[in-house]
């Protein structure tokens, strides 16, 4: 009985880190500066939403501009999909790794997007440590976003 039990409990802990997509992925559509849409092997679509960042919202300052940098990154290119795990809306919150870099921190480090420290808690610590510093020399070159005053998109959403 306990062997049955501990084989129906790997099965199934098992199940539950079993999503993955099928990459690489082609990116066909950019959103804003931290959500994308792919297409997997199977040519299935999937909403990414950047785990770790937040960029500004489309109609905020830099707003346009953290769009089009993350576009500039991974339009049409193909990604592969780190993630474990989906929002309240379905979408899959994961980091995409272009030609081995990290598409998500280069959005921070190229002054597109904050660290979203409110969720850093769902991220590796060597990535909270990376996200952090990059976000603290993006500010300290005040480059993108950095260069003028700016609200975090998580303020300027709780006053929409």
């Amino acid at each position: 009985m306990k062997k049955c039990l501990t084989i129906l409990l790997l099965t199934f802990s098992g199940a539950a880190f079993a999503d993955y997509l099928d990459c690489p992925c082609k990116v066909v559509k950019v959103t804003d500066g931290d959500t994308v849409h792919v297409l997997d092997q199977a040519n299935t679509r999937h909403k990414i939403r950047l785990g770790g960042i937040d960029a500004p919202e489309k109609k905020q300052a830099f707003g346009q501009r953290s769009k089009q940098n993350l576009s500039s990154l991974v339009a049409g290119q193909n990604v592969e999909v780190e993630y474990d795990k989906r929002d309240r809306y379905g979408r899959i919150i994961g980091k995409l790794i272009k030609d081995s870099q990290d598409i998500n921190l280069l959005q921070i480090k190229q002054g597109y997007a904050w660290h979203y420290k409110y969720y850093e808690k769902d991220q590796s610590q060597l990535d909270r440590v990376l996200y952090s510093a990059a976000e603290v020399e993006a500010r300290g070159k005040t480059i993108g976003l950095w260069s003028a005053p700016a609200v975090p998109p998580w303020e300027y959403r709780r006053k929409q």
